[in-house]
């Protein structure tokens, strides 16, 4: 998956209109919340190639470090 499809589903998955960049900061987007986070790791778990942990995307600041979440 490349940065701009992640960009894509980030958008999706948050269901917002923001402009959202791989430097965006997390708690900068409202929509950012548990539902969005609950969204995502259940989106994680289809998607990416190895495990990801509850704890490593509670730790991520930006929108490029959950990506790098999903591509490792």
């Amino acid at each position: 998956m490349n940065e701009k499809d992640f960009i894509e589903k980030m958008v999706d998955i948050m269901d917002t209109e923001e402009d959202i960049q791989m430097e965006t900061v997390l708690e900068d987007i409202e929509e950012w919340d548990s539902l969005s986070y609950v969204s995502f790791m259940a989106w994680c778990s289809k998607t990416a190639k190895t495990r990801v942990e509850p704890t490593e995307v509670r730790g991520a600041k930006t929108i490029g470090e959950l990506y790098q979440l999903i591509i490792r």
